[in-house]
């Protein structure tokens, strides 16, 4: 399979939807470009949070929300009936004052008449240290579904039960182990106890995942997705794709996957780490790999010249 990058589409035409494939076009001129018809499967994606990163213009809030109101209305109609639209997001900052997205854009969702299924915590441990407020730790993926009727495979993502051994002491099951022996559930906070292996760690410094983008979101977070939400040959659609971390998830697991992104360098970064999935050859850290535990390094160690500070 080879990766095509496309720079123009015309009015009414439909790309293969069984290849994948990347568009360096702006998102509204290119759902505006599709067939009104249901193509897609999974919607998965982390908007720009206008903060005045390099690769987006800041605008006021009511401009954003409105601007991200037309994406997600055009996307509607091409999501089917039995799909998932994932929106991560942070915060808006304003002087130093938060507005959450999700806050902010839920009821552009309500007047679509999606059903948000869960309000997804993402937990994460590095970022910016903040001087005036608490330190932001957390983003929030908001999953909605068209219809009742979704794709939502649950044995494919469970994680190890906390107490395997565990019976029930009542009722009729009285005495039997009262846990699936494919695992829990794994909730809606991803975050982290020692003993879960479900921790996604944000991409900063030396991340194996670090590319030129600035904010790009792990391929493990958007792994449990795709394993949830789609089955094999489906279609996982990000419309603000940066270096296609969605796209190396859905490849990893057998996934068809399309990416709308304006950035020339990010749509060459990208296509570079789709193929590299395809070939075998991609560096990412998998979504269930355990967490390093910071106490076993010796960085993790009170330093002499602190121990006399009170």
């Amino acid at each position: 399979m080879s990766i095509d990058v496309v720079s123009q589409l015309t009015l009414g035409t439909l790309p293969n939807t069984l290849s994948t494939q990347l568009f360096q076009i702006d998102v509204e001129r290119f759902l505006d470009a599709l067939p009104m018809q249901p193509l897609f499967d999974l919607v998965v994606t982390s908007p720009p949070y206008n903060i005045g990163k390099e690769y987006e213009d800041q605008m006021p809030l009511e401009e954003y929300v409105a601007w991200q109101e037309r994406v997600i209305e055009k996307i509607y109609p091409r999501l089917k009936d039995t799909g998932s639209i994932c929106w991560q997001v942070g915060n808006y900052v304003d002087n130093g004052s938060i507005a959450p997205l999700d806050i902010e854009l839920a009821p552009i969702f309500k007047n679509l008449h999606l059903q948000l299924r869960n309000r997804i915590i993402w937990h994460f441990g590095h970022g910016l240290h903040n001087k005036n407020r608490f330190s932001g730790r957390y983003e929030v993926v908001m999953w909605y579904t068209k219809s009742h009727h979704y794709t939502f495979n649950l044995d494919d993502v469970r994680i190890p039960a906390k107490y395997p051994g565990k019976r029930s002491y009542r009722g009729e099951n009285k005495g039997k182990l009262s846990c699936n022996p494919k695992g829990k559930n794994p909730e809606d906070v991803w975050e982290v106890p020692p003993e879960d292996v479900w921790e996604v760690p944000n991409v900063k410094g030396n991340h194996v995942e670090k590319t030129l983008h600035p904010c790009q979101f792990p391929v493990g977070l958007i792994e449990r997705l795709v394993l949830a939400l789609t089955n094999e040959n489906e279609l996982v659609f990000d419309p603000f794709s940066g270096v296609a971390s969605a796209g190396v998830a859905a490849l990893l697991h057998d996934r068809h996957f399309w990416g709308c992104e304006i950035v020339e360098e990010y749509v060459k970064q990208g296509k570079l780490r789709l193929e590299q999935t395809l070939d075998g050859s991609i560096r990412y850290r998998p979504y269930d790999k355990p967490i390093y535990d910071a106490k076993a390094s010796a960085l993790s160690k009170i330093p002499d010249e602190w121990k006399d500070i009170k």
